[in-house]
């Protein structure tokens, strides 16, 4: 998944050096590159997050309950 990432931040990089000016570049890297790839991830990252969050919250409970050993 990173690896597509990289590859379409380079394509949107390249994108935005062939703009005609500055303010365009950046906009174009912004709105074509940034956003949707950070949309992106977020998006597929949540079920990784929701992993975390039920380990984490497993850990938290097996750490309140006492030592069951004599």
């Amino acid at each position: 998944m990173h690896i597509v990432a990289l590859a379409w931040l380079y394509v949107t990089v390249l994108m935005a050096l062939t703009e005609s000016n500055v303010v365009a570049g950046i906009l174009t890297l912004l709105f074509y590159g940034i956003l949707p790839l950070a949309l992106l991830l977020w998006l597929f990252g949540g079920p990784g997050r929701r992993r975390r969050a039920a380990r984490k919250a497993a850990q938290a409970t097996a750490g309140d309950q006492p030592d069951p050993s004599p």
